[in-house]
């Protein structure tokens, strides 16, 4: 027997859920730390510390000095406080959910029944950072120093469609492009005004051209703000930029070029900030953590994605990395999230076997 209590699971994935955690609260991320500091303790014993950092608590455990796996999470989420209220924790037909439940509640949850069944819990260290959701800029120095000193990592990560890891990823960044012009009013002297607006629309077309699906590489404005009165010339306008690249040098050359952007209005100025924040996790990435997980499940799948997350950071500082780890289900970041229940055990035991295979 592996000890593998399904319910027993269940009754963490509620503690975690039912405390929210979003990002940009540190008093909640607190309470969030607490909890996820007892779940740890009660299921792999004493040795849990909370690391203080500017965004707010991050949580580690070792069991001893000496790792050699890092399985690495997160535990804020995007979900505001008040959002448990509107969509509490519920198993329903086979499905948990709840704010988090998905991204990547049930993840820690099962990375720690699996480290705890693997029988080498003292070559393994958790860490559950705070930030994660926002860009892990107080949290990146650590995780890329804890990679490297235990050699590999285990990201716990939602999977891919029908249980699929994760063996590479693109490199994400966010830029903001402010444009400033001249107000005006619009009815009595539109002409005295330099219109933000009408220069932000010449470049979001701009930002849009840069693009190469060739390459692999998007770049998509996604949020624009500009003006303040229905009858003023808007004198400021920012757009908001996602950027997805494949390699190095697709970074570069965005990054050049968004820096190069040029008023197509001689009057209006522009700034741009921001950067490809986390570099690609090339593909080949898990080296043999990949094979270990195929000597426990032959058929488990393994695919390139879009999205980012901390793995990018530590495959880049060299160290092999395996990604999606974490719950089977679907509706990350979104209200319809869920977790496939039934699946859980076994994803813990897919934990288990790559901790013990490595470590063996």
């Amino acid at each position: 027997m592996d000890g593998l209590n399904l319910d027993e699971m269940l009754d963490d994935l509620r503690r975690l859920v039912e405390t929210e955690s979003p990002s940009d609260d540190p008093e909640a991320l607190r309470r969030s730390a607490e909890v996820l500091a007892e779940v740890i303790s009660s299921r792999l014993g004493p040795g849990v510390e909370i690391i203080e950092g500017p965004a707010g608590p991050h949580v580690r455990w070792s069991g001893s000095d000496r790792p050699r796996v890092l399985v690495l999470g997160h535990h804020d989420t995007v979900f505001p406080l008040g959002t448990l209220e509107r969509r509490p924790f519920a198993v329903v037909d086979g499905r948990a959910t709840g704010p988090g439940v998905f991204d990547m509640k049930a993840g820690i949850v099962q990375a720690v029944w699996g480290v705890a069944a693997s029988g080498h819990a003292e070559s393994v260290e958790l860490l559950f950072s705070c930030d994660e959701e926002v860009g892990s800029l107080s949290s990146r120095a650590m995780i890329e120093e804890r990679a490297l000193d235990c050699g590999a990592v285990l990201v716990l990560e939602p999977s891919a469609d029908g249980g699929a890891l994760k063996i590479g990823r693109k490199g994400t960044g966010t830029f903001q492009v402010t444009v400033q012009g001249r107000a005006s009013h619009a009815g009595l002297d539109p002409e005295k005004g330099v219109n933000s607006l009408v220069e932000a629309a010449h470049q979001v077309l701009a930002v849009a051209a840069l693009a190469d699906p060739t390459r692999g590489t998007t770049v998509t404005p996604t949020v624009a703000h500009g003006g303040t009165a229905d009858n003023v010339v808007p004198a400021e306008t920012t757009i908001r930029v996602d950027v997805r690249v494949t390699g190095p040098d697709e970074a570069a050359r965005v990054e050049a070029a968004m820096a190069s952007l040029t008023p197509v209005d001689p009057a209006a100025s522009i700034s741009v900030s921001g950067s490809v924040g986390r570099p690609p996790m090339p593909e080949g990435s898990a080296g043999e953590l990949l094979g270990l997980a195929r000597e426990h499940d032959p058929a488990i799948g393994a695919v390139v994605v879009g999205g980012g997350s901390d793995g990018n950071f530590t495959a880049a500082v060299g160290v092999p990395t395996l990604d999606g780890m974490g719950a089977v289900g679907g509706g990350a970041h979104a209200d319809h999230e869920h977790v496939l229940v039934e699946t859980m055990p076994d994803r813990a035991r897919l934990v288990a076997a790559v901790v013990s295979a490595r470590c063996a």
